[in-house]
């Protein structure tokens, strides 16, 4: 399973995220932003309260979970695996 373990705020609508296998890096989310429910990231201080969730480990903002992002595409992003891929070496582990 794909477990994020510690995410950052960037400028720009960027986030740098570390997952417990060690893959980390920065990934961009402007492509979501002033769209739908992502236009609350227009307010930096709501894109900065970005966070894991404890027990989905999905990205959240807002003081009462007002949005969420799964994971796992950010860590296809990041090591440009595909989900087969990604599901095979779980499944080893």
């Amino acid at each position: 399973m794909i477990m994020p373990a510690k995410v950052e705020p960037r400028e720009g609508y960027r986030i740098w995220i570390t997952f417990q296998d060690g893959v980390e890096g920065e990934v961009g989310l402007s492509r979501h932003a002033g769209k739908g429910v992502f236009k609350a990231w227009e307010d930096p201080e709501f894109f900065a309260t970005v966070r894991i969730d404890a027990p989905w480990r999905a990205l959240t903002w807002g003081d009462t979970d007002q949005l969420d992002l799964c994971t796992d595409t950010f860590y296809m992003e990041l090591t440009g695996k595909t989900l087969h891929e990604i599901r095979h070496q779980f499944s080893q582990a």
